[in-house]
């Protein structure tokens, strides 16, 4: 088997990264491609107890397994299924059951702080960064933690004052110099997404030759 194609997709909180990963999912076929999300590589923190956990800084790298974040990509591109956690951000740690994922012609690697680890990044052959208006971001992550997360207005604000901006500044803004391609505006740059879709499914038929 052909060694798949990875896609690395970075970007800041809200920035529309994941809506450029699904754009480019749902334009190929199921059948070529899988999506791994950054966010379920959260370190498991079931031996700490619940008022630890909601310390923790999610914008920070620490606050991630990339080792086994690294280990999955290397397996996939392997041809290897892997079996990736789950997170449960209402609880602040992992879940109990994975998911198994099975290696496609294309692996979409999606996540605030991939392109933050040279081993990650030197797995990739296409390495891009989304980058949206700071307010915009913000308003996205109020909405986003408020329906799907649990969290108070409050919280989510106090949050990103004290620990998301800062780590945004000097973690993630920094890796945009990594990018091969820079998005603007995220899923609404319908022309980017269009001109990577093209260059993917140019990339399976290479694979298909």
């Amino acid at each position: 088997m052909r060694k798949p194609v990875l896609i690395g997709i970075a970007g800041g909180t809200g920035s529309g990264k994941s809506t450029v990963a699904r754009a480019i999912f749902k334009s190929l076929p199921e059948k070529n491609i899988s999506i791994i999300e950054q966010d379920a590589y959260y370190r498991d923190q079931s031996h700490l107890p619940l008022e630890e956990r909601v310390k923790t800084n999610y914008d920070h790298p620490f606050a991630f397994d990339t080792d086994l974040l690294v280990d999955h990509i290397t397996q996939l591109l392997n041809n290897q299924p892997i079996e990736k956690p789950s997170y449960d951000f209402t609880i602040h740690t992992r879940e109990k059951t994975t998911h198994t994922v099975y290696p496609k012609d294309i692996i979409i690697l999606e996540g605030i702080l991939i392109l933050e680890d040279e081993r990650l990044r030197e797995l990739m052959d296409i390495k891009i960064f989304v980058d949206t208006d700071p307010d915009l971001r913000v308003v996205r992550r109020i909405k986003r933690d408020i329906q799907d997360r649990g969290r108070t207005l409050d919280s989510v604000i106090s949050q990103y004052i004290k620990t998301v901006k800062p780590a945004h500044d000097i973690f993630i803004e920094p890796t945009k110099k990594f990018a091969d391609i820079i998005i603007p505006e995220g899923g609404f740059n319908k022309v980017a997404i269009d001109v990577m879709v093209a260059t993917i499914k140019n990339r399976l038929t290479e694979i298909g030759e």
